[in-house]
């Protein structure tokens, strides 16, 4: 395959893996890392280290428009990120040590949770009335728009939440995936905050996760140009259309279809891994 061939293809690749990634919420390193690994060919180092630098991209465009919009709790998000990124390293060194079968093996774990994620029902936290005390201590307990009035909301667990992002944080640097199916855990189900708030709060903690793990991963040559500026470019216009198609759309019936993708992506790098055909 030409170089030019190989960049369209990962190009057009990575356009899809942004538009159901934006779609979906679990941005494009769920279909992007697959694409080249599984159809490309290319190593799964460098298969992540082009992911991360998209992740890092990708949310910080998404996440200036819902820090905007007064959604994200951005003094959550950084007291969190201080777990993600520390982990997040963590996780970027002790990659190199492990078989990359064993990482595709994860990593297909990983997206069919992930998938299981999508289609299940969420829930609005909303109507919390107490607070943790150590939430109210380091002031985390915010407020968000709602049909056009402000909403105040409560932090819980917070100490859960954290331990949470530290796997998290792991899972990220080890995969190159933004695990924002995790991160949403702990802010949804751990700690108990609004299903919006902890979804924008998860896209405006992933790029600083990525980015902690991508120094790691720079430093050890794993991020190739040819490689990252496709993967980045595609996965950008794929996710700001995705965006937009959204807001058009009711995405239930294309998240059941997206997640059956995921879980056939999954079955496959899975299936691979135990192969050690990566």
């Amino acid at each position: 395959m030409s170089v030019l061939l190989f960049t369209i293809v990962v190009l057009l690749g990575a356009f899809l893996a942004g538009l159901v990634g934006s779609m979906t919420g679990l941005g494009g390193g769920v279909i992007i890392i697959p694409l080249l690994t599984l159809v490309l060919g290319v190593d799964i180092h460098y298969a992540i280290g082009a992911s991360i630098i998209s992740v890092i991209a990708t949310s910080s465009g998404s996440a200036a428009a819902y820090v905007k919009e007064g959604i994200t709790n951005i003094r959550l998000g950084m007291f969190l990120e201080i777990a993600t990124t520390i982990s997040a390293i963590f996780g970027a060194v002790i990659t190199v040590y492990i078989n990359p079968s064993y990482i595709a093996i994860v990593f297909g774990m990983i997206l069919l949770f992930s998938a299981a994620m999508m289609i299940r029902k969420k829930v609005d936290r909303s109507d919390n009335d107490t607070s943790g005390k150590i939430a109210l201590w380091l002031r985390l307990n915010g407020t968000y728009p709602v049909d056009g009035s402000i909403k105040k909301y409560a932090v819980h667990n917070v100490v859960g939440g954290f331990m949470m992002m530290f796997v998290a944080g792991i899972i990220s640097g080890l995969l190159g995936i933004g695990s924002g199916a995790l991160k949403v855990i702990a802010m949804d189900n751990i700690m108990r905050i609004p299903f919006r708030v902890s979804t924008t709060t998860s896209n405006f903690m992933m790029g600083v996760t990525a980015a902690a793990s991508a120094v790691v991963y720079f430093h050890r040559g794993q991020i190739d140009p040819g490689i990252a500026m496709p993967v980045t470019i595609g996965v950008l216009i794929g996710s700001t259309l995705g965006a937009k198609i959204l807001l058009r759309t009711k995405p239930d019936k294309l998240k059941v279809v997206f997640a059956v993708v995921v879980t056939f992506l999954a079955l496959q790098m899975i299936y691979n891994g135990m192969a050690g055909r990566l």
